[in-house]
């Protein structure tokens, strides 16, 4: 269709998890849960429910367009001016808000390949050009990212931890990264799991950095149980935030959004409560995949990927899984056929995982 740019009919679209509701339409009524895209098994904190409730009779009226008191709130956390913090709906709504503000051009994009593939979109959708440069043992090859740099590079995106392979680079690297890119170089620097590397002394929390071509990303959709109500939030440079505030949708996020946020960040013992789980589930589930002779990947976020000798055997898996009602994250998607990843759930949900991993493991080879 001629009015369709041939870098977008070319596009492959994002296609996200399966969904309980997906998952019903395909086999009925049969019980699931689902593994598959690191939502918090917890839920969402009661506060977050409260307040969603005291406002919803406001939904009348269009959202706060600067977004003042969740920035407020943040910025008060972070010790920072409200200057230096946005909001969005999402991290990957800032994420492209990033990238309509600051290309231009020729210039050009460069991040890892098989890392986050929100952001793979983003970029590919974007129609500037983009390095995507290989993995080295499922870690950010930062060297290599380096090495890429010219004269054209405008954007440089990192995950930290990444998504999907729950790996991190520590400070020491990234020191050494940030002193080989020039002052013109926008890092966006996604920390979706943050919170999740509580122990991790060699994480280097950008909150101790003060670059001024760093935009931090950060989600509420994670430990703060708020996935469906899409908000991130972003610090930077008050000259980079002021210009992204420029081009953002006027009224992002929606009010019970940015509310259930405001909740979420004063009920400091569910995110408590919610890292602890994380951390308690995780070694059991590395305990059992040790048992059990499965491979993976140490992780430093909710989740955990499986890797497998094949796309075959890994398709298999996870089609047996879902058989079992247990939803999986396949990531040929994210160029891992290989590989699959696992959310860590409750332990009800993980006891399940179990069960049906006793009955899957006679029909398939790992």
């Amino acid at each position: 269709m001629s009015l369709v740019p041939k870098h977008i009919q070319e596009l492959k679209p994002y296609v996200a998890g399966k969904s309980k509701k997906e998952f019903k339409r395909k086999f009925g009524n049969k019980d699931s849960i689902k593994l598959a895209s690191n939502e918090n098994p917890l839920g969402c904190s009661p506060q977050s429910i409260q307040r969603v409730q005291n406002h919803i009779k406001n939904c009348n009226r269009y959202p706060d367009s600067s977004g003042f008191e969740l920035r407020q709130k943040l910025s008060d956390i972070h010790d920072l001016d409200i200057n230096n913090v946005i909001i969005g709906s999402g991290s990957e709504g800032i994420m492209s808000n990033v990238m309509r503000t600051f290309l231009s051009n020729d210039d050009k994009i460069i991040s890892s390949m098989n890392s986050f593939i929100g952001f793979r979109v983003l970029a590919d959708a974007s129609g500037y050009h983009a390095d995507w440069v290989p993995m080295k043992d499922y870690h950010y090859d930062l060297d290599g990212i380096a090495d890429k740099i010219d004269n054209k590079t405008k954007i440089i995106y990192l995950a930290n931890p990444d998504n999907p392979t729950g790996t991190y680079f520590t400070k020491n690297e990234f020191d050494s990264f940030m002193e080989k890119v020039p002052d013109r170089v926008l890092i966006i620097l996604d920390e979706a799991y943050y919170e999740y590397t509580e122990g991790l002394d060699d994480y280097p929390d950008s909150m101790i950095y003060r670059y001024d071509n760093i935009i931090t990303l950060r989600t509420f959709s994670k430990v703060y149980g708020l996935a469906g109500f899409r908000v991130g939030y972003g610090f930077a440079h008050e000259d980079l935030i002021m210009n992204l505030m420029k081009v953002k949708l006027p009224f992002e996020p929606a009010t019970l959004s940015q509310e259930a946020a405001l909740a979420a960040l004063n009920d400091e013992c569910f995110m408590r409560d919610s890292i602890v789980l994380n951390m308690d589930e995780k070694k059991l589930m590395y305990s059992f995949f040790d048992d059990n002779d499965v491979s993976y990947i140490k992780s430093a976020t909710n989740f955990i990927t499986l890797v497998f000798d094949d796309e075959v055997s890994n398709h298999a898996f996870c089609n047996s899984f879902l058989e079992e009602g247990v939803i999986l994250r396949n990531l040929k998607a994210f160029g891992l056929g290989h590989c699959t990843r696992v959310t860590i759930g409750n332990s009800d949900e993980n006891k399940i995982f179990k069960e049906a991993f006793s009955k899957v493991i006679d029909r398939v080879s790992i």
